[in-house]
């Protein structure tokens, strides 16, 4: 009596099991750290996407573009050597595809950046005084654009749809054999937890880590003392006063893990940092002392 509802229940694990393993070995590898990634979107498909986004941003009347020539001179500046340096990087193919297109948001009160696919890249103000430098703001901007030249988006947009599937898939062989045996609706709720914590999250931190990495790299390339990365995360702790989630349960690093994976990359990035022409640490508008 009990044999059907058991399959059920271990049939529900093996698809569980099955399709999460298909999304960690993904499809292609990450040309710097050879990491395998899975992709089922084009890079045309993204790029759609990424400008529709960006044209939505622009046309919110609380995404204010900046008018002061001493905010988005520098950015434009950073914005520029990063775009070269990412022409020459690995991902030099895809760096050459995109339509790059830069916006200075004025909001002083939010400390962030971001890239879409294809290129369009936003700074906002209020991450000047994080950055202090045009230095510190490579390593903001290098970040960014690798999250959309190794098209984690796409990356995280995958592991979702895979993940869905499996607990779908789960939730149906439950339904299947009548909602008892091995796994009752409970349990499935919980490998839907389960894929955030164990599969979604670490990812996402992945990615992060990824894009802190090659970041620093491509900043170097530019011209850009990569050491600043490692002053940007300080100030970026110290202002968080150690608040956030516990790590395990965050899509980012913690601000000492990322500083201590930068201080491992710091050798390779000053290796390239030497070979190129120095761009003087520029103060940004308002950066204070």
């Amino acid at each position: 009596m009990a044999v059907a509802p058991r399959r059920g229940g271990i049939w529900c694990l093996v698809v569980y099991c099955v399709v999460v393993t298909v999304g960690l070995l993904g499809c292609e590898k990450n040309p710097y750290t050879g990491r395998s990634q899975l992709l089922m979107t084009s890079v045309g498909e993204e790029m759609e996407m990424g400008a529709q986004a960006y044209s939505q941003v622009k046309s919110d009347p609380k995404m204010r573009p900046s008018q002061n020539p001493r905010e988005i001179e520098p950015v434009k500046r950073v914005a520029a050597r990063i775009v070269e340096a990412a022409r020459r990087s690995k991902y030099g193919e895809m760096a050459k595809q995109f339509q790059w297109e830069v916006t200075v948001i004025k909001d002083d009160k939010t400390a962030n950046a971001f890239a879409l696919p294809g290129g369009k890249l936003a700074v906002y103000t209020g991450i000047f005084p994080v950055a202090k430098t045009e230095a510190g703001l490579a390593a903001v901007m290098g970040h960014e654009v690798v999250h959309a030249l190794a098209r984690h988006g796409a990356e995280r947009m995958s592991q979702e749809q895979l993940a869905n599937a499996a607990v779908q898939a789960a939730g149906a062989a439950v339904g299947a054999s009548g909602g008892g045996g091995l796994l009752s609706q409970g349990t499935i709720a919980a490998l839907g937890a389960g894929a955030q914590v164990g599969v979604l999250l670490p990812f996402s931190r992945q990615h992060e880590s990824e894009a802190d990495y090659i970041g620093i790299l491509l900043a170097a390339d530019a011209g850009y003392d990569p050491r600043e990365s490692i002053a940007l995360w300080e100030r970026m702790e110290r202002m968080s006063g150690g608040g956030g989630p516990a790590e395990f349960l965050s899509t980012h690093p913690s601000h000492g893990t990322r500083i201590e994976d930068l201080k491992k990359a710091m050798p390779e990035a000053l290796n390239i940092y030497k070979t190129r022409q120095p761009v003087p640490a520029a103060d940004l508008p308002g950066a204070g002392g």
